[in-house]
């Protein structure tokens, strides 16, 4: 087979103009993978995480490109790429997820998952939302000795990614990601924000309480300083009664 001549004016196109996925919940579980994995790396500075992105893995040749609904790849620089080149960036993915359906069936399962497997993708995961085909619809393969094998799951149905320490689950129509070491689900953005809103409500709440109570207590030291005012100012009455008695006492005794 005779190789592509490299030219240096080869143009690499950005999108193919296609939706990022064929329904709103496909284009949910795609912005969740993405998100919710981008937060959990964040602080990883060679942790590089994206989707729906043109993956070019053959220079020169712009016909040789895959665009995973998800892909993490370790050992890069974390930036931001308009595609990820492998020839340039000299690391495969180690973890690729798609949000698959009976429409994507074909390439998922054939052309995609050949490809993944001689660009050495550690993990391969098909997640089916809404159980188009796939049947669990959490399903997975590992390189082993170059060549993809089911990934066995838990008795729960759920799958272990062992390349980036995350365990998927299935709950409902959604998928559900989780830090394996510590058992804590790594959030959806609106439970984030919601989860915000609740504390900022929260706090609220207490600051209205503290400040009811201070009220509360103010009023409480006022009303005390005016009782001892007039408890005060009413001894002093009967004191000063007390000696205009005597006065008047004295008074007599000396007439």
């Amino acid at each position: 087979m005779n190789a592509i001549p490299l030219r240096r004016d080869v143009h690499y196109p950005e999108s193919d103009g296609q939706p990022m996925g064929e329904s709103e919940l496909h284009q949910q579980e795609m912005i969740y993978l993405i998100e919710a994995l981008r937060d959990h790396f964040r602080a990883t500075a060679d942790v590089y995480v994206a989707g729906n992105l043109f993956l070019y893995y053959r220079e020169g040749d712009p016909q040789a490109v895959v665009a995973p609904d998800l892909f993490v790849v370790q050992g890069v620089r974390k930036h931001k790429r308009r595609t990820y080149k492998l020839w340039q960036e000299g690391k495969a993915p180690c973890l690729v997820v798609e949000v698959t359906s009976e429409s994507s069936r074909e390439d998922d399962l054939g052309k995609r998952m050949r490809v993944y497997e001689r660009l050495g993708v550690e993990e391969y995961f098909l997640f089916d939302p809404q159980g188009d085909y796939l049947s669990p619809r959490l399903q997975g393969y590992r390189l082993v000795s170059g060549r993809y094998r089911r990934a066995e799951p838990s008795a729960d149905g759920s799958l272990h990614s062992r390349a980036t320490g995350i365990t998927l689950v299935v709950v409902g129509e959604e998928i559900r990601l989780f830090d394996s070491a510590t058992g804590e689900p790594i959030l959806r953005n609106e439970e984030v924000r919601a989860g915000f809103r609740g504390e900022r409500a929260a706090r609220q709440t207490a600051e209205k309480r503290a400040a009811h109570e201070a009220a509360a207590r103010r009023t409480a030291e006022e009303r005390a300083a005016h009782e001892a005012a007039a408890r005060q100012a009413a001894e002093e009455r009967a004191r000063a009664l007390e000696e205009e008695l005597v006065r008047l006492r004295a008074a007599r005794s000396s007439s």
